[in-house]
Protein backbone atom coordinates (compact mmCIF):
# COMPACT_ATOMS: atom_id res chain seq x y z
CA UNK A 1 0.00 0.00 0.00
CA UNK A 2 1.44 3.43 -0.89
CA UNK A 3 0.74 6.88 0.42
CA UNK A 4 -1.56 7.69 -2.50
CA UNK A 5 -3.85 4.73 -1.97
CA UNK A 6 -7.51 5.75 -2.34
CA UNK A 7 -10.40 3.55 -1.25
CA UNK A 8 -14.14 3.88 -0.87
CA UNK A 9 -15.23 4.04 2.75
CA UNK A 10 -17.11 0.75 2.45
CA UNK A 11 -13.84 -0.95 1.40
CA UNK A 12 -12.05 -0.02 4.60
CA UNK A 13 -14.88 0.01 7.16
CA UNK A 14 -18.21 -1.54 8.06
CA UNK A 15 -20.88 1.14 7.75
CA UNK A 16 -24.39 0.77 9.16
CA UNK A 17 -27.13 2.90 10.72
CA UNK A 18 -28.92 2.68 14.05
CA UNK A 19 -32.59 2.51 14.89
CA UNK A 20 -35.22 3.40 17.47
CA UNK A 21 -37.16 0.84 19.55
CA UNK A 22 -40.89 1.52 19.71
CA UNK A 23 -41.71 4.31 22.12
CA UNK A 24 -45.10 2.68 22.64
CA UNK A 25 -43.52 -0.21 24.49
CA UNK A 26 -42.24 0.97 27.88
CA UNK A 27 -40.47 -2.35 28.43
CA UNK A 28 -38.05 -1.27 25.69
CA UNK A 29 -37.04 1.85 27.62
CA UNK A 30 -37.83 1.73 31.34
CA UNK A 31 -34.78 1.00 33.49
CA UNK A 32 -32.69 0.46 30.37
CA UNK A 33 -28.93 0.02 30.73
CA UNK A 34 -27.78 0.01 27.09
CA UNK A 35 -26.55 3.47 25.95
CA UNK A 36 -28.65 4.86 23.08
CA UNK A 37 -26.99 7.87 21.44
CA UNK A 38 -28.63 10.76 19.59
CA UNK A 39 -27.01 13.62 17.66
CA UNK A 40 -27.31 15.92 20.67
CA UNK A 41 -25.10 13.50 22.64
CA UNK A 42 -22.24 14.02 20.18
CA UNK A 43 -20.64 16.92 22.01
CA UNK A 44 -16.97 16.20 21.48
CA UNK A 45 -14.39 14.03 19.76
CA UNK A 46 -14.95 11.18 22.21
CA UNK A 47 -18.28 10.27 23.79
CA UNK A 48 -19.09 7.88 26.60
CA UNK A 49 -22.38 9.22 27.96
CA UNK A 50 -25.85 8.98 26.41
CA UNK A 51 -28.94 10.90 27.47
CA UNK A 52 -31.14 7.81 27.02
CA UNK A 53 -30.88 4.06 27.50
CA UNK A 54 -32.75 1.06 26.12
CA UNK A 55 -33.39 -2.37 27.62
CA UNK A 56 -32.24 -5.79 26.42
CA UNK A 57 -35.77 -6.34 25.06
CA UNK A 58 -35.57 -3.04 23.15
CA UNK A 59 -32.29 -4.17 21.67
CA UNK A 60 -33.48 -7.66 20.72
CA UNK A 61 -36.81 -6.68 19.16
CA UNK A 62 -35.85 -3.67 17.07
CA UNK A 63 -33.46 -2.72 14.27
CA UNK A 64 -30.99 -1.22 16.74
CA UNK A 65 -27.35 -2.21 16.17
CA UNK A 66 -24.64 -2.48 18.84
CA UNK A 67 -21.56 -0.45 18.00
CA UNK A 68 -18.31 -1.34 19.72
CA UNK A 69 -15.81 0.97 21.41
CA UNK A 70 -13.71 2.73 18.75
CA UNK A 71 -16.61 2.98 16.28
CA UNK A 72 -16.92 6.36 14.59
CA UNK A 73 -20.41 7.86 14.86
CA UNK A 74 -21.47 10.04 11.93
CA UNK A 75 -24.72 12.01 11.69
CA UNK A 76 -26.58 11.54 8.40
CA UNK A 77 -29.92 13.25 9.03
CA UNK A 78 -30.85 16.93 9.61
CA UNK A 79 -27.44 17.85 11.04
CA UNK A 80 -25.02 16.19 8.61
CA UNK A 81 -21.40 15.41 9.37
CA UNK A 82 -21.29 15.64 13.16
CA UNK A 83 -18.71 13.07 14.16
CA UNK A 84 -17.42 11.39 17.32
CA UNK A 85 -15.57 8.27 18.44
CA UNK A 86 -17.26 5.89 20.88
CA UNK A 87 -15.37 5.21 24.09
CA UNK A 88 -17.91 2.59 25.16
CA UNK A 89 -20.15 0.05 23.43
CA UNK A 90 -23.52 1.54 22.54
CA UNK A 91 -26.45 1.92 20.15
CA UNK A 92 -27.74 4.91 18.17
CA UNK A 93 -30.88 6.18 16.52
CA UNK A 94 -31.34 6.09 12.76
CA UNK A 95 -29.94 9.61 12.31
CA UNK A 96 -26.47 8.29 13.10
CA UNK A 97 -24.30 5.85 11.16
CA UNK A 98 -21.66 3.72 12.82
CA UNK A 99 -18.34 3.38 10.97
CA UNK A 100 -16.14 0.53 12.20
CA UNK A 101 -12.76 0.79 10.41
CA UNK A 102 -10.38 -2.02 9.53
CA UNK A 103 -7.53 -0.82 11.76
CA UNK A 104 -4.94 -2.74 9.75
CA UNK A 105 -5.65 -0.22 6.95
CA UNK A 106 -6.75 2.96 8.69
CA UNK A 107 -6.82 4.14 12.31
CA UNK A 108 -10.02 5.44 13.90
CA UNK A 109 -8.42 8.81 14.64
CA UNK A 110 -7.07 9.31 11.13
CA UNK A 111 -10.45 8.40 9.65
CA UNK A 112 -12.16 10.70 12.16
CA UNK A 113 -10.10 13.67 10.96
CA UNK A 114 -10.43 12.70 7.31
CA UNK A 115 -14.23 12.57 7.53
CA UNK A 116 -14.16 15.84 9.46
CA UNK A 117 -12.38 17.45 6.49
CA UNK A 118 -15.19 16.32 4.17
CA UNK A 119 -18.01 17.96 6.12
CA UNK A 120 -18.71 20.70 3.56
CA UNK A 121 -18.57 18.19 0.70
CA UNK A 122 -20.95 15.81 2.46
CA UNK A 123 -23.35 18.62 3.35
CA UNK A 124 -23.44 19.53 -0.34
CA UNK A 125 -24.75 16.02 -1.05
CA UNK A 126 -27.74 16.72 1.18
CA UNK A 127 -28.68 20.04 -0.38
CA UNK A 128 -32.05 20.35 -2.02
CA UNK A 129 -33.59 17.60 0.14
CA UNK A 130 -36.67 18.56 2.17
CA UNK A 131 -35.10 17.07 5.28
CA UNK A 132 -31.38 17.61 4.95
CA UNK A 133 -29.86 14.11 4.91
CA UNK A 134 -27.64 11.63 3.12
CA UNK A 135 -28.19 7.89 2.87
CA UNK A 136 -25.82 5.05 3.71
CA UNK A 137 -24.98 4.46 0.06
CA UNK A 138 -23.69 8.03 -0.27
CA UNK A 139 -21.66 7.62 2.89
CA UNK A 140 -20.24 4.25 1.89
CA UNK A 141 -19.09 5.63 -1.46
CA UNK A 142 -17.05 8.50 -0.03
CA UNK A 143 -13.42 8.18 -1.10
CA UNK A 144 -10.66 8.12 1.52
CA UNK A 145 -6.97 8.88 0.89
CA UNK A 146 -4.92 6.40 2.92
CA UNK A 147 -1.21 6.90 3.64
CA UNK A 148 0.84 4.35 5.57
CA UNK A 149 -0.17 3.84 9.21
CA UNK A 150 3.01 5.53 10.46
CA UNK A 151 2.18 8.60 8.36
CA UNK A 152 -1.42 8.54 9.52
CA UNK A 153 -0.10 8.73 13.08
CA UNK A 154 2.14 11.70 12.20
CA UNK A 155 -0.76 13.60 10.64
CA UNK A 156 -2.98 12.87 13.65
CA UNK A 157 -0.28 14.17 16.02
CA UNK A 158 -0.13 17.53 14.22
CA UNK A 159 -3.90 17.88 14.13
CA UNK A 160 -4.11 17.11 17.84
CA UNK A 161 -1.85 20.08 18.60
CA UNK A 162 -4.18 22.52 16.82
CA UNK A 163 -7.12 20.79 18.48
CA UNK A 164 -5.55 21.37 21.92
CA UNK A 165 -5.33 25.13 21.21
CA UNK A 166 -9.04 25.13 20.39
CA UNK A 167 -9.90 23.15 23.55
CA UNK A 168 -7.93 25.59 25.70
CA UNK A 169 -9.94 28.56 24.40
CA UNK A 170 -13.17 26.59 24.74
CA UNK A 171 -12.31 25.81 28.37
CA UNK A 172 -11.73 29.49 29.07
CA UNK A 173 -15.06 30.37 27.48
CA UNK A 174 -16.77 27.61 29.44
CA UNK A 175 -15.33 29.01 32.67
CA UNK A 176 -16.81 32.43 31.86
CA UNK A 177 -20.16 30.81 31.01
CA UNK A 178 -20.12 29.04 34.37
CA UNK A 179 -19.32 32.34 36.09
CA UNK A 180 -22.33 33.93 34.37
CA UNK A 181 -24.65 31.08 35.34
CA UNK A 182 -23.33 31.14 38.90
CA UNK A 183 -24.01 34.87 39.06
CA UNK A 184 -27.56 34.30 37.78
CA UNK A 185 -28.29 31.64 40.41
CA UNK A 186 -26.74 33.73 43.17
CA UNK A 187 -28.91 36.73 42.33
CA UNK A 188 -32.17 35.04 41.30
CA UNK A 189 -32.12 31.39 42.37
CA UNK A 190 -33.63 28.52 40.38
CA UNK A 191 -35.89 30.06 37.67
CA UNK A 192 -38.05 26.92 37.50
CA UNK A 193 -38.55 26.21 41.22
CA UNK A 194 -38.65 29.95 42.00
CA UNK A 195 -37.22 29.33 45.45
CA UNK A 196 -37.00 33.08 46.07
CA UNK A 197 -40.75 33.58 45.43
CA UNK A 198 -40.40 36.18 42.69
CA UNK A 199 -43.43 37.42 40.80
CA UNK A 200 -44.23 35.16 37.81
CA UNK A 201 -45.65 36.04 34.38
CA UNK A 202 -46.33 34.10 31.21
CA UNK A 203 -43.93 34.91 28.38
CA UNK A 204 -46.76 36.34 26.26
CA UNK A 205 -47.39 38.94 28.98
CA UNK A 206 -43.87 40.39 28.82
CA UNK A 207 -43.31 40.29 25.05
CA UNK A 208 -44.29 42.35 22.03
CA UNK A 209 -43.67 39.50 19.62
CA UNK A 210 -43.27 35.72 19.55
CA UNK A 211 -42.91 34.34 16.04
CA UNK A 212 -40.90 32.26 13.58
CA UNK A 213 -40.15 32.62 9.90
CA UNK A 214 -39.83 30.44 6.82
CA UNK A 215 -37.33 29.21 4.26
CA UNK A 216 -37.53 31.10 0.94
CA UNK A 217 -38.89 29.14 -2.01
CA UNK A 218 -36.13 27.07 -3.56
CA UNK A 219 -34.51 26.20 -0.23
CA UNK A 220 -30.74 26.39 0.08
CA UNK A 221 -30.31 26.85 -3.67
CA UNK A 222 -32.06 30.22 -3.36
CA UNK A 223 -29.59 31.60 -0.80
CA UNK A 224 -27.28 34.45 -1.79
CA UNK A 225 -23.60 35.08 -1.03
CA UNK A 226 -24.46 38.44 0.55
CA UNK A 227 -27.47 40.54 1.40
CA UNK A 228 -29.90 40.25 4.31
CA UNK A 229 -29.03 37.63 6.94
CA UNK A 230 -31.25 34.57 7.24
CA UNK A 231 -30.76 33.06 10.69
CA UNK A 232 -31.02 29.28 10.95
CA UNK A 233 -30.91 26.95 13.94
CA UNK A 234 -27.24 26.12 13.25
CA UNK A 235 -26.37 29.75 14.03
CA UNK A 236 -28.12 29.78 17.41
CA UNK A 237 -26.20 28.30 20.34
CA UNK A 238 -26.68 28.84 24.05
CA UNK A 239 -25.39 32.32 24.80
CA UNK A 240 -23.54 32.42 21.48
CA UNK A 241 -24.39 33.31 17.89
CA UNK A 242 -22.25 31.35 15.41
CA UNK A 243 -21.57 33.20 12.17
CA UNK A 244 -20.35 30.13 10.29
CA UNK A 245 -22.78 29.07 7.54
CA UNK A 246 -24.88 32.22 8.00
CA UNK A 247 -27.20 32.34 4.98
CA UNK A 248 -28.25 35.45 3.03
CA UNK A 249 -31.31 36.42 1.02
CA UNK A 250 -32.07 39.35 -1.28
CA UNK A 251 -34.50 42.25 -0.79
CA UNK A 252 -37.36 40.52 -2.61
CA UNK A 253 -37.02 37.37 -0.51
CA UNK A 254 -36.73 39.44 2.66
CA UNK A 255 -39.87 41.40 1.82
CA UNK A 256 -41.88 38.18 1.93
CA UNK A 257 -40.52 37.64 5.44
CA UNK A 258 -40.87 41.20 6.68
CA UNK A 259 -43.19 40.06 9.47
CA UNK A 260 -40.25 38.20 11.01
CA UNK A 261 -37.65 40.94 10.77
CA UNK A 262 -35.10 40.64 13.55
CA UNK A 263 -34.12 43.61 15.71
CA UNK A 264 -31.30 44.30 18.14
CA UNK A 265 -32.05 42.92 21.63
CA UNK A 266 -34.36 40.20 20.29
CA UNK A 267 -33.87 36.75 21.79
CA UNK A 268 -33.53 33.83 19.38
CA UNK A 269 -34.77 30.37 20.38
CA UNK A 270 -34.50 27.16 18.36
CA UNK A 271 -37.92 25.49 18.33
CA UNK A 272 -37.42 22.28 16.32
CA UNK A 273 -34.94 19.47 15.81
CA UNK A 274 -31.85 18.28 17.65
CA UNK A 275 -30.84 21.85 18.58
CA UNK A 276 -34.23 22.71 20.11
CA UNK A 277 -34.09 25.05 23.14
CA UNK A 278 -30.74 26.63 22.21
CA UNK A 279 -30.98 30.39 22.69
CA UNK A 280 -28.99 33.61 22.37
CA UNK A 281 -29.34 37.34 21.90
CA UNK A 282 -29.24 38.80 18.40
CA UNK A 283 -25.83 40.38 17.65
CA UNK A 284 -26.28 43.75 15.98
CA UNK A 285 -23.51 42.88 13.47
CA UNK A 286 -25.84 40.56 11.52
CA UNK A 287 -28.65 43.04 11.05
CA UNK A 288 -30.72 43.43 8.95
CA UNK A 289 -31.93 39.85 9.35
CA UNK A 290 -34.82 37.39 9.16
CA UNK A 291 -35.29 33.90 10.66
CA UNK A 292 -36.39 30.61 9.16
CA UNK A 293 -39.13 28.35 10.52
CA UNK A 294 -36.86 26.55 12.98
CA UNK A 295 -36.06 29.70 14.98
CA UNK A 296 -38.38 31.83 17.08
CA UNK A 297 -38.03 35.56 17.68
CA UNK A 298 -38.82 36.63 21.23
CA UNK A 299 -39.13 40.41 21.48
CA UNK A 300 -39.48 41.63 25.05
CA UNK A 301 -41.34 44.61 26.46
CA UNK A 302 -38.15 46.44 27.42
CA UNK A 303 -39.94 48.79 29.82
CA UNK A 304 -40.69 45.94 32.22
CA UNK A 305 -38.00 43.31 31.65
CA UNK A 306 -34.28 43.26 30.76
CA UNK A 307 -33.35 41.27 27.66
CA UNK A 308 -29.98 40.18 29.12
CA UNK A 309 -31.74 38.81 32.17
CA UNK A 310 -34.30 36.81 30.17
CA UNK A 311 -31.64 35.56 27.76
CA UNK A 312 -29.65 34.09 30.65
CA UNK A 313 -32.79 32.69 32.22
CA UNK A 314 -33.47 30.81 28.96
CA UNK A 315 -29.98 29.27 28.97
CA UNK A 316 -29.90 28.37 32.68
CA UNK A 317 -29.56 24.63 33.26
CA UNK A 318 -32.95 23.94 34.85
CA UNK A 319 -34.84 26.12 32.38
CA UNK A 320 -33.12 24.27 29.53
CA UNK A 321 -34.30 20.98 31.04
CA UNK A 322 -37.81 22.42 31.25
CA UNK A 323 -37.74 23.45 27.57
CA UNK A 324 -36.49 20.00 26.54
CA UNK A 325 -39.30 18.38 28.53
CA UNK A 326 -41.80 20.48 26.60
CA UNK A 327 -40.11 19.73 23.27
CA UNK A 328 -40.22 15.97 23.79
CA UNK A 329 -43.65 15.76 25.44
CA UNK A 330 -46.34 13.53 24.00
CA UNK A 331 -43.90 10.98 22.61
CA UNK A 332 -43.03 13.23 19.68
CA UNK A 333 -40.67 11.67 17.13
CA UNK A 334 -39.20 15.10 16.38
CA UNK A 335 -38.43 17.63 19.08
CA UNK A 336 -40.52 20.79 18.83
CA UNK A 337 -41.84 23.70 20.87
CA UNK A 338 -45.03 25.34 19.59
CA UNK A 339 -45.90 29.02 19.69
CA UNK A 340 -48.71 28.36 22.18
CA UNK A 341 -46.27 26.53 24.45
CA UNK A 342 -43.87 29.47 24.25
CA UNK A 343 -46.62 31.91 25.17
CA UNK A 344 -47.41 29.97 28.35
CA UNK A 345 -43.82 29.68 29.58
CA UNK A 346 -43.62 30.93 33.15
CA UNK A 347 -40.93 33.57 33.68
CA UNK A 348 -39.83 34.77 37.13
CA UNK A 349 -39.69 38.56 37.37
CA UNK A 350 -37.36 40.00 40.02
CA UNK A 351 -37.37 43.81 40.35
CA UNK A 352 -36.17 45.52 37.17
CA UNK A 353 -33.40 47.25 39.14
CA UNK A 354 -31.96 43.83 40.06
CA UNK A 355 -32.29 42.64 36.45
CA UNK A 356 -30.41 45.74 35.27
CA UNK A 357 -27.66 45.20 37.85
CA UNK A 358 -27.25 41.64 36.56
CA UNK A 359 -27.11 42.89 32.96
CA UNK A 360 -24.27 45.32 33.74
CA UNK A 361 -22.16 42.56 35.28
CA UNK A 362 -22.93 40.17 32.45
CA UNK A 363 -21.93 42.66 29.76
CA UNK A 364 -18.49 43.00 31.38
CA UNK A 365 -18.10 39.21 31.21
CA UNK A 366 -19.36 39.21 27.64
CA UNK A 367 -16.62 41.66 26.62
CA UNK A 368 -14.02 39.12 27.79
CA UNK A 369 -15.86 36.35 25.99
CA UNK A 370 -15.84 38.32 22.76
CA UNK A 371 -12.02 38.53 22.79
CA UNK A 372 -11.69 34.82 23.51
CA UNK A 373 -14.25 33.98 20.84
CA UNK A 374 -12.25 35.89 18.23
CA UNK A 375 -9.11 33.98 19.25
CA UNK A 376 -11.02 30.71 19.12
CA UNK A 377 -12.18 31.50 15.58
CA UNK A 378 -8.57 32.01 14.52
CA UNK A 379 -7.54 28.67 15.99
CA UNK A 380 -10.48 26.94 14.32
CA UNK A 381 -9.49 28.48 11.00
CA UNK A 382 -5.95 27.17 11.53
CA UNK A 383 -7.29 23.70 12.28
CA UNK A 384 -9.41 23.68 9.13
CA UNK A 385 -6.41 24.79 7.09
CA UNK A 386 -4.34 21.95 8.53
CA UNK A 387 -7.12 19.46 7.80
CA UNK A 388 -7.26 20.47 4.15
CA UNK A 389 -3.47 20.45 3.79
CA UNK A 390 -3.25 17.02 5.43
CA UNK A 391 -5.60 15.38 2.99
CA UNK A 392 -4.35 17.20 -0.10
CA UNK A 393 -0.95 15.72 0.65
CA UNK A 394 0.65 19.07 1.56
CA UNK A 395 0.88 18.41 5.29
CA UNK A 396 2.04 14.86 4.57
CA UNK A 397 4.96 16.28 2.59
CA UNK A 398 5.85 18.56 5.50
CA UNK A 399 5.76 15.61 7.90
CA UNK A 400 7.93 13.32 5.80
CA UNK A 401 10.53 15.89 4.64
Amino acid sequence: MNKNDVRKLMEIAEVSAGGTPSRRKPEYWENGTIPWFKIRDMKGKYINESSEFITELGFQYSNVKMFSKGTILYSIFATIGDIAILEIDGTTNQAIAGINPDTSIVTSEYLYYYLQSLKDEVNALGRGVAQNNINLTMLKNLTVVIPKIVDQDSIVSILKISESLIKNRQSQLKALDELSQSLFLEMFGDPVKNNQSWRVANLEDITNKIGSGATPRGGKEAYKTEGISLIRSMNVHNGLFKYKDLAFIDENQAKKLENVEVFENDILLNITGASVARSCLVPKEILPARVNQHVSIIRLDSDNVNNWYVSYLFTSENFQHSLWKIATSGGATREAITKDQLKKLEIILPPITLQNEFAEKIQAIEAQKKQLTQSLAQYEELHQSLLQKAFRGELFQDVTN
